[in-house]
C-alpha cells in the first residue's frame, strides 16, 4: 500500500535526520548507509547525486530525502522523507532553545558537545573514504585502474580542486570552485570521449 511506502521514506528519514550530529555532511555516511539498504540508489548514483546537491541550493540531507522520495513515490513520497528528515531537528532545536539558558553551563552538556564534535568529523571522513573509492576506483582496486584515462582526470580535477579551496591568497568562492571543476569534468569528457560518471 501506498501509505506503508510514505511512513517507510518517512521513518527511514526520520532516523537520518535524528541520528547524525555536526550538519548536511555528517549525514552522509547514514543517509548512504539507509538509501543503499533500502535499494533507492546505488552507490555511483549517491556520488553523482553528492556532487549535483553540493552544486545546487539547499541542505545536502533534504535534497537526498526530496529527490529520493519523488523517485519512489512522486510529490507525496517528497513530502513525507523531506519533512522526516528535517522534524527531528525542529523538535531539538525547539527543546534546546527553551531550555539553553539553564544548561549552557553545564558540564554534562559541555562534555556532549565535546564528544559529538569529533564524532561528526569521523562520519564525515568515513563517507569521504567510501566515495573516494566508488570515484577513483569504481571497480574495485585492481592495476588495471592505473591504466584508464578516467582515473587521472579524476585525481587531477580532485588536485586542482584542493589547490584552489586551500590556496588562501586566491580567495576563490566555493560555487567558482564547483563551476571550474564542472568545466573540466565536461572538457574531460569531451576530449577524450570518456564517461566521467
Amino acid at each position: 500500500m501506498i501509505i506503508f511506502k510514505l511512513l517507510e521514506l518517512f521513518w527511514a528519514f526520520f532516523k537520518i535526520g535524528a541520528f547524525t550530529f555536526g550538519g548536511g555532511l555528517a549525514m552522509l555516511k547514514l543517509a548512504q548507509d539507509v538509501v543503499l539498504e533500502k535499494g533507492w540508489l546505488q552507490p555511483d548514483q549517491i556520488v553523482n547525486f553528492v556532487a549535483l546537491s553540493e552544486s545546487t541550493p539547499g541542505p545536502f540531507a533534504i535534497n537526498m530525502a526530496t529527490y529520493v522520495g519523488a523517485d519512489e513515490q512522486g510529490f507525496k513520497g517528497a513530502l513525507f522523507a523531506t519533512l522526516g528528515v528535517v522534524l527531528p531537528s525542529f523538535i531539538v532545536i525547539l527543546i534546546v532553545a527553551h531550555f539553553y539558558k539553564q544548561f549552557q553551563n553545564s558540564h554534562i552538556v559541555k562534555g556532549l558537545m565535546t564528544g559529538l564534535k569529533p564524532t561528526a568529523i569521523g562520519l564525515i571522513a568515513s563517507a569521504v573514504i567510501s566515495m573516494g573509492i566508488t570515484v577513483f576506483f569504481p571497480d574495485g582496486f585492481t592495476t588495471q585502474i592505473f591504466s584508464t584515462q578516467q582515473f587521472y582526470i579524476s585525481i587531477a580535477i580532485f588536485a586542482i580542486s584542493l589547490f584552489l579551496v586551500f590556496f588562501k591568497k586566491l580567495k576563490i568562492p566555493p560555487v567558482l570552485i564547483i563551476c571550474i571543476s564542472a568545466v573540466l569534468g565536461i572538457a574531460a569528457g569531451y576530449i577524450f570521449d570518456i564517461p566521467l560518471a
